[in-house]
């Protein structure tokens, strides 16, 4: 096993953790709504939102992986909030309508 993989892993993850923490009081406005896993586990029982597969696909359409998601209640219904690892290096958050799977936004 080489060490270059596991560098690799250790530099995306610090890049993580030093974008998230930079991000950190708008996240937790911004997530403040979010299900359980309950709730959203009834909500996709229902056949009401698109499955999280659905909307990641529509993310990736940004090129990016993604490395949170979650199932929010915003004024206009529900959205998953997705954020993104971009290739070059860039932390992104966006949304996706749950209802459509469409991309409602991103920065």
């Amino acid at each position: 096993m080489s060490m270059r993989p596991v560098n690799r892993f250790l530099a995306i993850a610090a890049l993580v953790v030093v974008s998230a923490s930079a991000t950190a009081p708008l996240a937790a406005a911004e997530l403040s709504n979010c299900l359980n896993k309950q709730q959203q586990a009834a909500i996709l029982a229902s056949g009401k939102v698109v499955t999280l597969s659905h909307a990641i696909a529509a993310a990736r359409a940004r090129k990016g992986d993604v490395v949170r998601a979650s199932l929010c209640q915003r004024s206009g219904g529900l959205v998953y909030v997705l954020t993104l690892l971009r290739r070059d290096g860039k932390v992104v958050r966006m949304t996706v309508d749950a209802q459509s799977g469409r991309l409602a936004g991103g920065r």
